[in-house]
């Protein structure tokens, strides 16, 4: 037997497709949706972590930046490092300001920065009106946020510790505002000798200086950033070339694109169902066709080749429409973002992640398209003509083998370009198995049905018949409804435990006020202010110092070609301190603490996980340099520390003896009877302590819900998606098997059944769908959830039980709608014209 070629199949398939792609409007609709996600997200994050990249000498400040806490360089060092290149030094560090000079004025915690005459190095500092040049000592430029909340503007006083300063400019842009990271307060920057004026830096004060270098063209700012490393490595500074200018922010934002395409590639895998659905509605409808091509002499590849043409159209068309949706999406998005991304990226093409995206819309529209195609491919005329009494649901074993190949190459593009393979093969497998899950429930519930007793009612008999009659959707329904229901759950419970985060937790336990810069000797005419002031107020003293760790157990860090994973105790400064007593908050899980009156060699006591993460236990031992001095300790203990305090939780406490000598201040944390008591102990507190910061907990805890909202904003908004891909599915289901429920209903009518009664089955066929699936979408949807607040972003888990359970109402309710409203227009088929169809 002849079979027809490419070409002629082609004619034949082109004459057959609808212009409007009738019957395959689901299998756009559905990879659409999941190649733009996929496609937005990828490039968005390209962008943003591309644009860092390419302004990484801005964003850095130079081309090689050493940064060190509490110091300054020594003037031999100093001269050794200019000589490499023109160097800028800068020194910040958070001060109160106080409007006009008047102690009367509310003061104001901001970020102070003193810069040098040849400061920047690289980029512009964008003033309001004109241009920057070299500050005097009494000039301060200050940021638009700064001016709004003091109420200042060009021309007025400011008082920094003791000295005041005039306001000469607002500062537009600041070049290298990314790379300073995360800040408590607004911008004002001063020269070196304005910073010396204000008296603010002392022995102990926490400041941190930079040195800048912008290095001769060609050289290799990376390859010198090691030597310096090695060469000074003792020093404990720490490093940044213009490659990694902003390694906190890069890390973030792939790690948040990451997560955000895995839920886009959820999205485009649940579409996919859809997509099955949709062909399988499609060739449904075309079962006429099928069987007359069949008995014309068409043969399994010919109708193979037919159908594959026309679906391969529609879905490379939506394929490409999604790709250049998600390729236009960034300027979208950045725009609608504002403030909140750490950048405003350009408009680019980035090839990657479209191709990404496209690879993934290609392989679910081969894995979900051809077990459809195959049974309409291998069914003899017969079976294709029985299909509404007698479906078929075997596939070939070389359809098998297709969509085996096509699964095991999806796992592998996923996991070649996942920046953590194992959360995203762990991402993956619990889609898979979430999906064989609900699969398997609906097989279940179809032996169940048919096993059960008939009920009394008709209504519901005939509902309870609908859920294992011959060509019944209940696999497909179940496993619509049930990720419907499932991502409704997992949606609010993230929502509501983010929310409890920072809204429950904190505020219960956060101490009032920190105050930051106490000399080392204030302690007790501290505590004898608060005595005085707010006799009822709890008080928590330590002192402070910045340490890196240098070295563990025999190992040097800078050595190391790869740091262990979660140890963030080797990234760059710690806090550290030393107390002869288990600090508030900690408890010890190994070893002990020491003596109150302990004078030995250095001992210092470990947060157990961090200890963990290091693979060092009681009795390793660990270095640190502090103020350039590394200090060999043993571990004499480990601790779990309760971070949820908002207290003074350090990862390192030193003995006493160790530290107490060094160069140190002292902060503390207030926690007080009555939060209006505020203003006037930070007014106190001032007076005494010119030179100290005092930072109020409600303004760190409001920033950090503004950052946690943007987050989970952005889960939502990525997360919505893969909501519509569920809904996509159940409107896939419905319409498989509209051809058999509209021959269902013409017959019930011409027995004597009103619209409403079938209507009335159908609600109850989906109810009881909804309610034997409510349960299992709870514990799905909440162990996702889990998942993503407790592992991934290190949250406490606290969701609001009562908005998931109404969230999860709601989602029935709207499902059951929409499984309804695809039921209306059956309510209107003529008998004749059904029957004849047949």
């Amino acid at each position: 037997m002849t079979t027809l070629g490419w070409g002629a199949s082609w004619r034949i398939a082109r004459r057959d497709l609808h212009a409007g792609f009738c019957g395959l409007r689901l299998l756009f609709v559905c990879l659409f949706l999941g190649v733009m996600t996929l496609a937005a997200i990828g490039s968005l994050t390209s962008a943003i972590t591309g644009e860092i990249s390419a302004r990484g000498q801005m964003i850095l400040g130079g081309d090689v930046e050493i940064a060190m806490t509490q110091r300054v360089m020594d003037a031999r060092d100093q001269q050794a490092i200019a000589r490499l290149g023109r160097m800028s030094e800068t020194v910040r560090l958070r001060a109160m300001v106080h409007k006009g000079g008047a102690r009367a004025a509310a003061p104001l915690l901001t970020e102070l920065k003193g810069v040098d005459d040849a400061y920047p190095l690289y980029g512009t500092l964008a003033l309001q009106h004109g241009r920057y040049a070299p500050l005097a000592a009494d000039h301060i430029l200050i940021s638009l946020a700064l001016a709004e909340r003091m109420a200042v503007g060009v021309g007025d006083a400011l008082r920094y510790g003791t000295a005041d300063f005039t306001v000469a400019a607002i500062i537009a842009d600041e070049p290298d505002r990314v790379g300073e990271g995360f800040t408590l307060g607004p911008v004002a920057i001063v020269s070196m000798d304005g910073l010396d004026r204000t008296g603010l830096i002392q022995p102990g004060s926490l400041y941190r200086a930079k040195y800048r270098l912008r290095l001769p063209a060609g050289a290799d700012a990376q390859a010198l950033r090691e030597r310096l490393e090695k060469r000074y490595v003792e020093q404990g500074w720490e490093y940044k070339d213009r490659e990694r200018a902003a390694p906190g922010t890069n890390r973030f934002i792939e790690n948040m694109g990451q997560f955000l395409s895995l839920i886009g590639l959820a999205a485009l895998v649940i579409a996919g169902i859809g997509v099955s659905n949709g062909v399988a509605s499609y060739l449904a409808i075309k079962r006429g066709a099928l069987a007359t091509f069949k008995v014309l002499g068409a043969t399994s590849a010919d109708i193979q080749r037919i159908y594959l043409l026309q679906i391969g159209v529609v879905a490379g068309l939506a394929i490409l429409a999604g790709l250049a949706a998600g390729a236009l999406s960034p300027p979208v998005l950045v725009w609608a973002a504002g403030d909140m991304l750490p950048v405003a990226p350009g408009f680019h093409l980035y090839p990657l992640p479209l191709v990404t995206s496209a690879a993934y819309g290609l392989l679910i529209a081969l894995i979900f398209t051809l077990p459809p195609l195959s049974r309409a491919r291998t069914e003899p005329v017969a079976a294709i003509l029985r299909t509404l009494v007698d479906g078929r649901r075997r596939i070939d074993r070389r359809t098998l083998a297709l969509v085996g190949g096509a699964i095991a190459l999806l796992v592998a593009v996923v996991l070649l370009t996942a920046r953590t393979p194992l959360f995203a093969a762990a991402m993956l497998g619990a889609i898979i198995a979430t999906l064989l899950l609900l699969l398997a429930m609906g097989q279940g519930i179809r032996w169940l049905a048919r096993r059960m007793p008939h009920a009394r009612r008709p209504l519901l008999r005939l509902a309870l018949a609908n859920l294992h009659r011959p060509g019944a959707q209940t696999a497909a329904l179940t496993v619509a409804l049930g990720l419907a229901l499932t991502l409704f759950v997992t949606l609010a419970a993230i929502q509501t435990s983010i929310q409890a985060e920072i809204g429950r937790t904190v505020p219960k336990q956060a101490p009032n006020l920190f105050i930051l810069d106490m000399p080392a000797g204030a302690e007790a005419q501290f505590r004898a202010l608060m005595a005085k002031r707010v006799p009822a107020a709890k008080l928590n003293v330590v002192p402070i110092l910045r340490g890196t760790v240098t070295g563990y157990a025999g190992k040097r860090v800078a050595d190391l070609k790869e740091k262990p994973e979660g140890a963030w105790i080797l990234r760059g400064e710690r806090g550290v301190t030393y107390s002869a007593t288990l600090p508030e908050g900690s408890e010890i899980v190994e070893g002990r603490w020491w003596p109150r009156d302990y004078v030995g060699p250095p001992l210092v006591s470990l947060d157990a996980d961090q200890a963990r993460a290091l693979d060092i236990w009681v009795g390793d031992r660990i270095t640190v340099s502090i103020l350039g001095r590394e200090i060999e300790a043993r571990v004499a203990s480990l601790r779990k520390i309760n971070w949820d305090t908002m207290g003074f939780n350090y990862v390192m406490v030193f003995s006493p003896s160790t530290l107490a000598s060094a160069p140190h201040s002292l902060t503390a944390t207030i926690s007080l009877p009555d939060k209006r008591q505020e203003q006037a102990v930070t007014s106190a507190l001032l007076a005494s302590f010119p030179g100290a910061s005092v930072i109020e907990v409600g303004q760190v805890i409001s920033q950090v819900s503004g950052l946690l909202d943007q987050m989970s904003g952005a889960i939502l908004a990525a997360a919505s998606v893969t909501v519509l891909a569920g809904i996509a599915v159940l409107i896939g289901a419905i319409a498989a098997g509209r051809q058999s429920r509209s021959y269902d209903s013409v017959v019930l009518k011409l027995l004597g059944a009103t619209r409403g009664q079938i209507l009335g089955a159908q609600a109850l066929e989906y109810g009881v769908l909804a309610g034997l699936l409510a349960l299992v979408a709870l514990l799905l949807g909440g162990a996702a959830a889990w998942y993503v607040v407790v592992q991934l972003f290190s949250f406490g888990w606290a969701p609001d039980w009562g908005v998931v359970l109404a969230t999860l109402a709601g989602g029935a309710v709207l499902t059951l709608g929409i499984g309804l409203a695809g039921s209306i227009p059956l309510m209107s088929v003529r008998p004749a014209r059904a029957l004849r169809q047949l």
